[in-house]
């Protein structure tokens, strides 16, 4: 490819990406509110987020080995991105709970898709600039959530509550025409057939799984506060519809800002296992913290801090799960990578709106919260055993 074709493709992915996340976001902020305000429970509104992280738990790592396996990526993008707009239109036409739980689970199965969106766009990449590869999608990811967000609560206030369905479907439609039209080529991988073998090896290699493990945590944090419950506690303590946005202005914004220092400032300052240690202490302090708010100004605050120590999180999970995997494993190990994190997905909101059913808005904060102090105590523990491992084999030699 010439430089010109290489960054069109990458211009195009970028644009492809960012539409992807947007027709999946734009409903985020008002479905917990939607779905109490038509008759769901905290233990139902739960089900309903987490089946969005179920799905991708059964679906992504297939993706990732059929992937490898057939060594293509393009299909399983054009597939992600009109299952995306099929959930957007079925949210649109729901008259029932069921049907609303069906439409977030067609969500959850374009988003384990993700993997061949991830993989292909580090082909157009050096190994070198590998980082810097996912920090820009990252950044698109970010930049998607936070648009999608912030104009939701608007929307409903503007054309009611089915109106972020409609316009996430219309768009999602836009993303699966452009999709037909980015670059993939066979030249990247290896012409020998990729043995089932030497993939289950990729899917226990060790630095792999912590990682998974880590990200597990990571997620969630994020689906059982902004991505579901925050939103809800917003209402509780008394803002309105659009100002909802607020809230998602001040954590996602900062959030954008961290995804973008991550990697170029932050890993080369401390190190990648210190500089996730401390991002995770500072969210769980930042979570935990949540229900305290009383204020609009004090809310506003803490989700701020909160959303720059997340994102500070992904953008590194996403280059340390495949930067010691070859080219023609790394769907296989990204598809590994975000199955065992959708753990984190259905997991933490699930159980988040069961102790909120019970024992009020606050547990689920501080659950979320403990989520971060159990990483940072795994790290801790993590990073004992190898100074040991070290000592003794150095007493060897």
């Amino acid at each position: 490819m010439t430089l010109l074709h290489t960054a069109r493709n990458r211009f195009l992915f970028l644009v492809l990406s960012f539409i992807f996340w947007f027709s999946n976001f734009i409903y985020i902020p008002i479905l917990s509110p939607y779905l109490e305000m038509i008759g769901g429970d905290y233990t139902f509104i739960g089900m309903v987020l987490g089946s969005y992280g179920l799905m991708q738990f059964v679906f992504r790592l297939p993706f990732g080995i059929l992937s490898d396996l057939i060594k293509v990526r393009k299909p399983f993008i054009i597939f992600g991105m009109a299952v995306s707009t099929l959930s957007c239109v079925t949210f649109a036409w729901a008259d029932s709970l069921g049907w609303i739980l069906l439409a977030r689970s067609l969500a959850g199965v374009a988003a384990a898709t993700w993997v061949a969106f991830t993989i292909l766009f580090s082909s157009y990449f050096s190994e070198y600039d590998l980082h810097r590869a996912m920090g820009s999608i990252s950044l698109a990811v970010v930049l998607a959530q936070l648009l999608g967000m912030v104009v939701s609560g608007y929307i409903v206030d503007l054309w009611g509550w089915h109106a972020p369905f409609w316009i996430g479907g219309i768009i999602g439609f836009v993303g699966i025409v452009l999709s037909l039209f980015i670059y993939e080529s066979n030249e990247d991988f290896q012409k020998e057939p990729i043995q089932l073998k030497e993939l289950l090896s990729v899917m226990l290699e060790p630095a792999l799984l912590k990682v998974s493990f880590l990200s597990i945590l990571a997620h969630g944090i994020i689906f059982s506060t902004m991505f579901g419950f925050t939103p809800a506690f917003a209402l509780k303590l008394g803002l309105h519809t659009d100002e909802i946005s607020m809230v998602i202005f001040s954590f996602m914004i900062p959030h954008a800002i961290a995804t973008m220092l991550s990697g170029k400032i932050f890993v080369p300052l401390f190190g990648q296992w210190k500089l996730l240690k401390l991002a995770f202490a500072l969210t769980a302090i930042f979570t935990a913290c949540t229900p305290l708010a009383e204020t609009k100004g004090l809310l506003f605050l803490i989700q701020g801090l909160n959303g720059f120590s997340l994102g500070i999180l992904f953008p590194l999970f996403l280059g340390m799960a495949v930067e010691t995997i070859s080219l023609e494993k790394r769907a296989t190990a990204m598809g590994a990578y975000q199955a065992i994190y959708a753990i984190g997905m259905f997991a933490g909101p699930f159980i988040a709106g069961i102790l909120i059913s019970h024992l009020g808005i606050s547990s689920g904060f501080y659950f979320a919260g403990s989520l971060g102090l159990t990483a940072v105590f795994f790290m801790i523990v993590w990073s004992h055993f190898e100074r040991k491992a070290i000592k003794h084999n150095l007493k060897l030699n």
